[in-house]
């Protein structure tokens, strides 16, 4: 089946060819070459862009068939929330879809400002910025923030808006082993005084669920002058007191030096924003690219993220009904024989190994009514392929007993559950 769809697609467009010579390579060589996407579809195991017609946060229907969903980051589950979807069609009628301009020139709204006011507030930081996409805020702030006189130290499943952002800085990067302090200290060490030193680090890790280890982490950035950014992505209205993340989780929100976090999990919506002192934020609002080339984020979507803000900060047992079925799954997972790896957060990781196995069992569970995320090499190590399931406040206990059964009759049918 490989060889005859790689067949077509090479007949399909050898009449390209006649624009090139072999003097000259062709750009788009690698596409007409890309053949494994197609192979997996034309197996049934093609996992991405699925067809999701209709969600009610819990439940997605592909297709025509229901499942409950597992691989969302709707950690609080406001989505759908009355309030949130209202402040949004409100906004929508009063504002419009769009401010179809840059922040810098004609797209700054009054929410804009506002949220960044309370987001600030939320997190314990001075100031706030706010960007049109989380992988934005990453992308910009890490390139602007540093140049050839600094050096960039990065976990290594750290997220990808953190890799492509120290790649576009101009700073050298040390990426040093998952949550390995030892290995950190030792670069930060080996690394001239004269270079300014900025670490950067995932708290929630997305494809794993483990924390990052914050208090060996702060304690060597001062030791050696260095600053700190968190990723709180998947953090925010998850970890901490107040869902306010992991500087608070840890009470070192003073030590940590910038706060990033994303609008599209807990807070419902889409964008990003980076925290930290007046300053900094004022220099970023005009050095980065990200935010002075792009379109601001519309009101609707402001106004849906300042609602979901409010609800987190309001409704606190949403947070203990979202731990309360991590746990719960957690501790249910690990008794049925999966390896759930390191996984101390709502981000459960179902951890396979071989790839092949890995898009088996995700294609068994989706028949079975129950959707995953498949994840392979490059987010994963190689040999450590896995399934990420992650869980919301508004899973019912009904809906996580039946996706434990469906992972039993599958784990046993595939022979990925280990045995007690």
């Amino acid at each position: 089946m490989f060889v005859m769809l790689k067949g077509i697609v090479k007949q399909k467009y050898t009449w390209t060819k006649k624009f090139f010579t072999d003097k000259y390579k062709d750009v788009f060589n690698k596409a007409y070459k890309f053949t494994r996407a197609k192979t997996a579809k034309a197996f049934g195991y093609y996992p991405y862009y699925l067809d999701i017609r209709e969600t009610e946060g819990t439940n997605v229907l592909i297709a025509n068939k229901k499942a409950i969903m597992l691989g969302s980051n709707n950690y609080l589950g406001l989505t759908h929330h009355p309030e949130v979807i209202e402040a949004g069609v409100q906004a929508l009628k009063k504002y419009g879809s769009g401010l179809t301009g840059s922040r810098l020139l004609n797209g700054n709204f009054y929410l804009h400002d506002q949220l960044e006011e309370r987001l600030a507030s939320f997190v314990g930081k001075e100031k706030a910025l706010v960007f049109s996409t989380g992988f934005a805020v990453n992308l910009g702030v890490i390139s602007t923030i540093t140049d050839e006189k600094d050096a960039i130290f990065s976990d290594e499943m750290n997220h990808a808006s953190i890799v492509d952002g120290a790649r576009f800085s101009k700073a050298p990067v040390h990426v040093f082993g998952h949550n390995d302090m030892n290995q950190l200290e030792d670069k930060l060490i080996s690394t001239p005084k004269e270079y300014g030193r900025f670490i950067v680090s995932d708290g929630i890790f997305s494809m794993e669920g483990d924390i990052v280890k914050l208090p060996e982490l702060s304690a060597i950035a001062r030791k050696y002058g260095a600053r700190i950014l968190i990723d709180d992505a998947h953090s925010l209205g998850v970890l901490g007191p107040n869902g306010e993340g992991t500087a608070a989780h840890f009470n070192l929100t003073d030590k940590v030096d910038m706060i990033m976090g994303t609008f599209s999990k807990s807070l419902a919506g889409i964008g990003g924003f980076i925290a930290g002192e007046e300053p900094v934020i004022d220099y970023l609002k005009h050095h980065t690219r990200t935010i002075i080339f792009t379109a601001g984020l519309p009101p609707a979507n402001t106004a849906a993220v300042l609602k979901a803000l409010e609800i987190i900060i309001r409704e606190p047992e949403r947070r203990a009904q979202l731990w309360d079925n991590a746990n719960y799954m957690k501790k249910e997972l690990s008794l049925l024989g999966f390896d759930i790896g390191n996984s101390s957060t709502p981000v459960i990781p179902v951890i396979i190994g071989e790839e092949m196995k890995t898009f088996s069992v995700w294609r068994d569970l989706l028949d079975a009514g129950v959707y995953t995320n498949p994840v392979i090499t490059p987010a994963v190590p190689p040999d450590r392929s896995l399934l990420r399931t992650s869980y919301m406040a508004t899973h019912t206990r009904e809906q996580l007993n039946f996706c434990l059964e469906q992972f039993a009759k599958v784990g046993k049918k595939q022979r990925v559950i280990r045995p007690n």
